[in-house]
């Protein structure tokens, strides 16, 4: 890999070497206020779509959870919350968010089983077979080699571990998909611009849903990984979408 390698920073094309301080740059942004955005852009949906994620993964008592781009702690204080007594460790490569996180309420009631890690996807600061379940909402679309954090996602799971992965999707359906490229395109910056001061943090997330991979395209990605028992279940309509993969 030389360090002129490009990848796509929403539309613009970029060094790969760039990407990640481009990315922490978006959301050191709008940490303090991703959760209120999230709601106005998804119109509180997005709360649907994580409890959906915990459904399919049932998680068990004593289980230990890896959070990657685990930012605010979302998916972790269901994680929690589901299992009854555990641990999550929260991985991002964004301080701010982090800092966000801890200043949550839940944080403060899940204190002992709560770790809050800076670190890279694509590398991650943990030992071999380590978790027994690793997620990534609405994060690995942001990764510059989406690829090489799902091989690091199998590396760090245990065998018999579980890999979920939240992320914006495709709709299948060619007219749903040209109403929804509408309302994104022209209303979630003008929402960044009103709630956030920020517009073009949130016009780069919309470009950057545009170039991630389709459904089929992500779940060849899975299983060339390794994970094995790969499917995906798509969440209205198609706009979002889980994969679900195993280390056997």
């Amino acid at each position: 890999m030389t360090d002129d390698s490009t990848t796509h920073f929403g539309f613009q094309t970029v060094r790969e070497s760039e990407k990640a301080g481009r990315v922490q740059g978006v959301f050191g942004s709008v940490a303090s206020k991703y959760d209120v955005m999230n709601d106005a852009m998804s119109l509180g949906i997005h709360r649907i779509w994580k409890d959906a994620m915990m459904d399919w993964l049932a998680p068990r008592p004593g289980q230990k959870l890896l959070d990657v781009a685990g930012g605010t702690g979302d998916i972790s204080f269901r994680f929690l919350k589901r299992a009854g007594h555990g641990h999550a460790t929260v991985c991002d490569l964004t301080e701010p968010m982090l800092v966000e996180g801890r200043k949550r309420a839940e944080a403060g009631a899940l204190h002992d089983s709560l770790d809050w890690v800076v670190g890279d996807a694509m590398n991650l600061p943990f030992p071999d077979n380590s978790f027994d379940v690793y997620t990534i909402s609405f994060g690995i679309r942001n990764v510059t080699r989406p690829q090489e954090a799902l091989n690091e996602a199998y590396r760090v799971l245990r065998p018999g571990g579980r890999l979920m992965v939240l992320e914006f999707s495709q709709i299948p359906t060619p007219a749903l998909q040209w109403a929804y490229d509408r309302y994104s395109f022209n209303l979630i910056p003008w929402m960044g611009q009103v709630i956030a001061n920020d517009r073009d943090s949130y016009q780069y997330l919309v470009e950057s849903i545009r170039k991630f991979p389709d459904q089929e395209t992500f779940l060849g990605m899975v299983r060339q990984a390794g994970f094995e028992n790969a499917k995906y279940r798509n969440l209205t309509l198609g706009i979002a979408c889980l994969h679900s993969g195993w280390k056997i």
